[in-house]
């Protein structure tokens, strides 16, 4: 029992560190993205994110990239607070926060983009599942985010 219970210890310890480098991959990704002048700022997000996107999904090496675990569509969705927007697309959510200080640009330029990504672990042992948070499904949450300020 012990034994297993390493074993599902050193899973869960595997997913944090790899959700964990996939999310500052994407974040870097994300954050060099070489604005496109023929395209509108929604276009240039959209292209930003889609990038992101997809170095996540290539980092995530090993992990299961389909629901239940993961979810990630074509489409996101956005909302704005104040200075703040946020893309949706499944267990991605990335977001751009302008910081005080610095001017508001279609680049985007200085702006924080925070890559956060949501992974669901199954738990094989009942014990452990009982002490361990779950989400609806029964699986451990586990989620990597990355905030780097756009060059």
């Amino acid at each position: 029992f012990i034994l297993l219970g390493i074993i599902q210890f050193g899973l869960i310890f595997n997913s944090v560190a790899t959700l964990s480098t996939a999310a500052r991959e994407a974040a870097r990704d994300g954050s060099v993205y070489i604005y496109d002048r023929n395209l509108s700022k929604q276009a240039n997000d959209t292209a930003r994110n889609n990038k992101a996107r997809t170095t996540l999904l290539v980092s995530m090496n090993g992990l299961v990239k389909t629901s239940p675990q993961f979810s990630a569509g074509t489409t996101w969705t956005n909302s704005t607070s104040g200075t703040t927007t946020t893309y949706t697309n499944g267990d991605i959510v990335i977001t751009y926060e302008l910081p005080t200080g610095v001017t508001d640009s279609d680049m985007r330029t200085g702006y924080r983009m925070t890559v956060r990504a949501t992974y669901h672990q199954d738990l094989l042992l009942p014990l452990i599942s009982n002490l361990l948070p779950r989400d609806t499904n029964g699986r451990l949450t586990l989620g990597g985010e990355v905030t780097m300020v756009i060059s």
